[in-house]
């Protein structure tokens, strides 16, 4: 329909992507908000999104690595939703090892994604269900000098791979490969290790940080990274506040910053309570 129609509920803004023309009281507005930053992601304007599900007191898993669930069936949904909004999940060895996941969209419509698992030291065998089935298309990637002169799969799974060094050059590589192939929206599902090798080489565009009411005492946390000198040298990002059932998530906007003070200057999208 054309700009400015009375019944338009997205329009689109060069430069900015596609925004809400539902009011605030709206019951689409909160999915519309959440999502449509990456809806509105383009080849010369592409995004990459992390997530994470932590307890209250910000570990991701038992120090065993179980992890199933942390975060309850909303954000479930949710990372279901992203699988099929976005054109790449990735996951890093552990999730794989702890959780044995699909990484399909089965809760929700909406094509999977291609699923790359992040293994540099290759410690992983190929008895996961994610490189024996055929549910969605799947790339292994593991340090180039780990993989054999002929080989080119990995179980199901096709071998990308990496140069030798730390994680966060690795990292690097394989988003401008998976960008290469068309990825303009990728989405860095876990575990804490791989997202927060994206967030340290400042690969991330967003964060989405879910806070589920559970209190795990000890156990794997959540981001890890180098720490800063003071306070006022940590990244204070602008975000917004979203409700999934009993977890709260925090939607970070990477690129931006806020209140220094702590007042950030973030839109409520639905009320926490």
């Amino acid at each position: 329909m054309p700009d400015g129609h009375p019944d338009a509920e997205l329009v689109w803004q060069p430069g900015v992507g596609w925004q809400s023309c539902l009011s605030p009281e709206h019951p689409s507005r909160a999915l519309l908000d959440l999502y449509l930053p990456i809806c509105s992601a383009t080849a010369a304007r592409p995004i990459t999104v992390g997530h994470l599900g932590q307890s209250l007191d910000g570990f991701i898993a038992m120090h065993t690595g179980e992890s199933q669930f942390v975060t309850g069936h909303q954000n479930i949904l949710h990372l279901h939703r992203m699988r099929a909004l976005c054109d790449v999940v990735i996951v890093g060895a552990g999730t794989v090892a702890a959780d044995n996941p699909q990484l399909t969209t089965r809760h929700v419509s909406g094509p999977s994604p291609l699923r790359v698992v992040f293994d540099p030291s290759r410690r992983l065998a190929s008895e996961y269900r994610i490189f024996s089935d055929d549910a969605a298309p799947t790339m292994y990637a593991c340090t180039r000098t780990l993989v054999g002169t002929s080989e080119t799969h990995f179980g199901r799974a096709a071998i990308l791979g990496l140069d030798a060094g730390p994680a966060g050059v690795q990292v690097v590589e394989l988003l401008g490969a998976l960008r290469e192939r068309g990825g303009r929206r990728i989405f860095v599902e876990g575990g804490g290790v791989t997202v927060s090798a994206f967030l340290e080489a400042n690969l991330l565009d967003r964060l989405h940080m879910a806070i589920a009411p559970l209190i795990i005492g000890d156990g794997r946390p959540a981001i890890r990274l180098p720490p800063r000198a003071t306070l006022r040298d940590c990244h204070r990002p602008r975000y917004r506040v979203f409700r999934m059932g009993g977890d709260v998530l925090f939607d970070c906007d990477l690129r931006t910053s806020g209140d220094p003070d702590g007042a950030a200057d973030a839109t409520l999208v639905t009320r926490v309570i």
